[in-house]
């Protein structure tokens, strides 16, 4: 049973993502505190599951497939929720589409191919999630804020860098080998 614990946390945070919305949108007095308490928890559960299934070598096809989802499924939904609710620049949920569309479609398309090559998440690539992450924490907490507005900014530097290196990786390393 224990085994199973990195997915069953996984699931959990893909569950935790409708939430979001719902306790921000909501008309409870404590609306933003709710959904603080789920972007945490999800960010938590994603703390969690990640160090279960490294240190006790419990990673899974389906952890590999179902973590970034969940990740990726949390970061919209809230970027997307803070936007809508006013918080958010427009430019800011687009990029992190872009980003993440080309992820997706540039990894289904190295996998495709008869190498199956995947390009690992580097260090920038994860810097920028979690600097996306900072983001919507201090956006939720100080909408409009400086402070929400230089970290929006940082995020979507390093958001973009990612994207290069990413595309640089593939040039040099991917495309030079087939």
């Amino acid at each position: 049973m224990y085994k199973h614990i990195p997915n069953i946390l996984t699931v959990l945070r893909i569950l935790l993502v409708p939430f979001f919305p719902i306790a921000y949108f909501s008309d409870s007095p404590n609306n933003t505190r709710i959904a603080l308490f789920i972007f945490i928890l999800a960010g938590l559960t994603d703390i969690l599951d990640g160090y279960l299934a490294r240190h006790f070598n419990l990673i899974t096809k389906v952890g590999t497939v179902l973590d970034p989802l969940a990740d990726k499924l949390m970061l919209l939904t809230a970027v997307y929720t803070l936007y809508f609710a006013g918080n958010l620049h427009p430019i800011f949920p687009i990029i992190i589409t872009v980003k993440e569309l080309f992820m997706i479609l540039g990894g289904i398309f190295l996998y495709l191919k008869k190498e199956k090559a995947v390009i690992p998440a580097n260090k920038i690539g994860k810097a920028g999630t979690v600097l996306y992450s900072l983001a919507v924490f201090i956006t939720i907490i100080f909408p409009g804020s400086l402070a929400s507005w230089i970290s929006v900014f940082l995020a979507i530097i390093v958001k973009l860098v990612a994207i290069v290196t990413y595309a640089i990786h593939y040039k040099f390393h991917i495309k030079s080998s087939t």
